[in-house]
């Protein structure tokens, strides 16, 4: 058994090829090999977002608190709230992040495949974030 009290690590800011806006990570979980969870709290500042990505075994994100948008590459702008729980599958380009006035947070879980969680590509524009 490993217990990381609470306050006993530094938070992260997200950094900006990936993020857009003020993104603040706490790290939750890191699993040790054989295991692959990951997971982290993500806290958006309102219009604040991550920039388009892939997870190659997925990932779920459970809304915690605030407003959020999701958008899965080709679909909607969708709004999120706290008790939602959105699954991305393996492969499926998306993005997350708070809507233009509300904060949000989520619990984002994924498994890393070779050592690697997630594959970032280009940032998300204003109008994709706007659903324009």
């Amino acid at each position: 058994m490993d217990i990381k009290r609470a306050g006993s690590q530094p938070s992260a800011k997200g950094q900006p090829e990936y993020f857009t806006g003020s993104v603040r990570i706490d790290s939750l979980i890191d699993a040790a090999a054989p295991a692959r969870a990951r997971g982290a709290s993500v806290t958006f500042e309102p219009g604040a977002r991550t920039a388009w990505h892939t997870h190659p075994l997925g990932q779920t994100i459970i809304i915690t608190s605030g407003c959020g948008l999701a958008q899965r590459w080709g679909g909607p702008v969708e709004e999120i709230r706290p008790g939602d729980v959105v699954w991305f599958p393996p492969g499926e380009k998306h993005w997350h992040g708070a809507a233009p006035t509300t904060a949000m947070t989520h619990i984002a879980v994924q498994e890393h495949l070779n050592g690697k969680a997630v594959e970032w590509l280009e940032q998300v524009s204003d109008e994709q974030y706007l659903g324009k």
